[in-house]
């Protein structure tokens, strides 16, 4: 990714020759989406959509300042070409605002310039702010950020991204930081007079800033959209493009930490037994990944975990070493796991004894020590980065784990643990003396981040963990990360387990775009209601978050095990959650697919409550078609559920979850749903048709061997009966036999293949 200081280098060569336009004569610029104009006489900006006359942000302002505008061409290396006005202050310093033709926000860009004969540190800077407006009082709208849904007064204030917008409507302002390069950026929300003011700031802690330097902030970057929801993935995608995201494919997997029995760091004995089992009983369906957690490592600590990464313990649980185990894992075909803290470190540990000088010092010179984390490693200094460099290059290349859970990463930033933190808190972000003193917090951590990611290779999976702990690492960790842990630790109980889906909900358009969110695993144990674990299966599958459960997999009864097997693999699409704006954590979300000619939705009804819940909710408003009558399948019923227009109404008992497969009624049979994946079709049917000619309806499926497999058919309108039912491997010899059962309108065929595969099936109705 190009640098900031590059970025403002190639703009600053467009800049020059440039007239200025006359200082008291209003500037204009504008793309199909958009429109900006900033007044010179008063020094205010102005942000309005071409559709609408009325501005969405008003009385902006850059700061006690206003300056010269300018109207000029320029070039980004993402979003190409487009037009900015570039408002020069007395002070040299200038303040940017860009518009793209493709692009359905503003960007805003602040260039600091230090005309005096000294040097400067910069501990924070607030670019812009301006009022919002959406034509509804405060009163009436609702903030949605990282700490959640809050009233607009009442927001702390959320890193990185904020949204704010009407409940009923959806309309709404999406802001959020494109870049966080050397700062850690954030937004605020207040009311004035029944108004929301919208306040960017940049936190660096200490940003060295030289006798006649200039520096180039970071981008923000803010949109009105009709639907905020699209706002937010807007952005999301957006920074995406700007940090040239790509992604690894999903795993599924498994996770020590939570298991009961052998959990923490399990065992050597009992890790190879879990990873038999699953190799034989879940890889077939998607599983892929063996991860053990903390304990397996040596060192000494009387605070937080054990710190000496570099080797195992010999008494503890691995005493054959960790390239044993993972070893083991990789003849079965699965990947490797290992959890480790990467920018921590402890320096009363005998390992750390004579490299002190590793470590982030406070003001007085001693190692900065923060809780649990213990003392951080400078990312800045030789020394540490040459001991960071070896430790990924042991665990990855010469013990052979590909997949890194990366824990306390925070300690990376040098800032004080924050957990569990979602709103803005002031954590004293530059009282930590770096080794470099040009390097800014973010920076000396993205810095160790891109070390790790380059020592580790193209092939390793790394989740992060976790935000909660510090939200400095959220956006400085975007772009650098394949999965991130959103929330605080869980466990197998209701209030714990609520913990992923109040924040991946909320983070929900990160997912699959920026990086996958870790809601952290799920529970099927036999302790756990079995509603319950139906419900934060269905929800993670639904959502399409990172799948991991932390089970002694080989003691599951098998009805717990089969909920595992109904959630795997990943769909790899982009579900939407409809009242994001209306409850805490979204009772209804929607999946649909149309990848393919036949379109697939499956919505998901969840009560999160310990009451009932009576929904009663309109259909287009979900997402689906108002006026079209849908056939439904309920999945965990496994029954036809009644067929819907209009409007979703049904009764969804507490802690527990309804997950419906819908399709338009048709003049024809059509497949409604299939029993493979909770999805219904998505994961597993590759094509569908109706031939009307010959009454047949034909279509290809993904199976796992020796799992029963059965097709749903909807069959509405018309008495249809099945005539005869052709089943036929494409890709091995094994016949498939099926067996036929119709029940009123719905018309089931079950078979299962001795083998894994696709098959071909094709039933002809009279």
């Amino acid at each position: 990714m190009k640098s900031p200081l590059l970025a403002s280098f190639c703009l600053m060569l467009i800049f020059a020759g440039l007239p200025a336009f006359a200082e008291d004569q209003p500037v204009t610029i504008k793309n199909a989406v958009l429109r900006v104009q900033y007044d010179p006489a008063s020094g205010r900006f102005s942000v309005a959509t071409q559709t609408s006359p009325q501005a969405f942000l008003t009385d902006g302002q850059f700061g006690p300042e206003g300056g010269t505008p300018s109207v000029v061409n320029i070039q980004h290396p993402v979003f190409g070409t487009g037009q900015a006005i570039v408002v020069t202050r007395a002070d040299g310093g200038r303040d940017t605002v860009e518009l793209f033709p493709d692009l359905p926000f503003a960007l805003f860009r602040t260039a600091l310039h230090n005309g005096g004969p000294e040097a400067r540190v910069i501990r924070s800077v607030q670019p812009w702010q301006a009022m919002a407006g959406l034509g509804r009082p405060a009163a009436e709208l609702t903030t949605l950020g990282t700490g959640g849904l809050l009233p607009p007064g009442k927001n702390p204030g959320s890193y990185v991204w904020l949204a704010l917008a009407d409940p009923q409507s959806r309309h709404g302002i999406v802001a959020g930081w494109l870049t966080d390069a050397r700062g850690s950026g954030i937004v605020f929300s207040s009311v004035e007079n029944n108004r929301v003011r919208l306040a960017a700031r940049i936190d660096y802690g200490r940003l060295p800033l030289a006798a006649g330097q200039t520096e180039e902030l970071e981008t923000f970057a803010i949109g009105y959209f009709d639907d905020a929801r699209l706002g937010l993935e807007a952005w999301a995608d957006a920074v995406a493009a700007e940090r040239h995201v790509q992604l690894h494919p999903q795993p599924v997997g498994y996770c020590t930490w939570y298991s009961e029995p052998y959990g923490e760091a399990a065992d050597e004995q009992h890790l190879a037994k879990l990873a038999d089992f699953a190799a034989k009983n879940l890889a077939p369906f998607g599983f892929s990944v063996v991860q053990i957690d903390d304990h397996w490592q040596a060192g000494v600590s009387k605070n937080g975990p054990k710190r000496n990464f570099t080797t195992h313990n010999p008494a503890g649980p691995y005493p054959s070493g960790m390239k044993a185990a993972a070893d083991h894992l990789r003849t079965l075909g699965l990947t490797p796991g290992l959890w480790f803290m990467p920018f921590a470190g402890t320096s009363y540990d005998p390992f750390f004894k004579d490299h002190q000088d590793w470590f982030v010092k406070n003001n007085q010179g001693e190692p900065y020590e923060t809780q649990w984390g213990g003392t951080c490693l400078d990312l800045t200094n030789p020394g540490a980065r040459e001991h960071l460099r070896d430790t990924v290059q042991r665990i990855v290349h010469d013990w052979g784990f590909r997949y890194l859970k990366v824990d306390g990463l925070w300690t990376g930033t040098g800032t004080k643990l924050m957990y569990v933190n979602s709103g803005y808190k002031d954590d004293g972000m530059g009282d930590a003396v770096f080794h470099d003193p040009d390097k800014t917090n973010v920076e000396a951590f993205r810095d160790g981040l891109k070390l790790l990611r380059e020592t580790a290779g193209g092939e390793a999976f790394i989740l992060g963990c976790n935000t909660p702990q510090n939200m400095r690492i959220l956006g400085a960790a975007m772009g650098l990360v394949d999965a991130m842990r959103i929330g605080p630790d869980n466990k197998a109980n209701w209030e714990n387990m609520l913990r992923g889906p109040t924040f991946g909900s909320r983070y929900y358009f990160l997912n699959g775009r920026v990086w996958y969110n870790d809601p952290d695993p799920v529970y099927v144990r036999a302790s756990v209601p079995l509603e319950q674990s139906r419900a934060l299966c269905s929800w993670v599958a639904l959502s399409g978050q990172l799948n991991l459960s932390s089970e002694w997999l080989p003691g599951l009864p098998p009805e717990r095990l089969d909920i595992l097997k109904r959630t795997m693999p990943g769909h790899g699409l982009h579900p939407r959650p409809a009242d994001l704006f209306e409850q805490a954590i979204p009772r209804l979300w929607l999946l649909t697919d149309t990848r393919t000619p036949v379109r697939r939705d499956v919505i998901g009804v969840f009560n999160w409550d310990d009451t009932p819940a009576r929904i009663d909710y309109p259909l287009d408003r979900l997402g689906l078609t108002a006026g079209v009558r849908y056939a439904a399948f309920d999945y965990w019923k496994n029954a036809s559920a009644p067929a819907m227009q209009d409007r979703l109404r049904l009764t969804v008992p507490p802690r527990s979850c309804v997950v419906l497969a819908v399709r338009p009624e048709q003049s024809h049979p059509q497949l409604l749903s299939t029993s493979r994946h909770i999805t219904q079709g998505i994961v597993d049917v590759l094509d569908e048709t109706w031939d009307a000619s010959t009454k047949t309806l034909r279509g290809r499926s993904k199976v796992v061997g020796s799992d029963p497999y059965e097709l749903r058919i909807a069959a509405s309108h018309a008495a249809w009966a099945v005539d005869s039912v052709e089943i036929a491997p494409t890709d091995h010899n094994a016949s498939v036999p099926a067996t036929l059962k119709q029940e009123r309108d719905l018309i089931r065929i079950k078979l299962a293949a001795p083998e894994s595969g696709e098959i071909a099936w094709a039933v002809r109705f009279k």
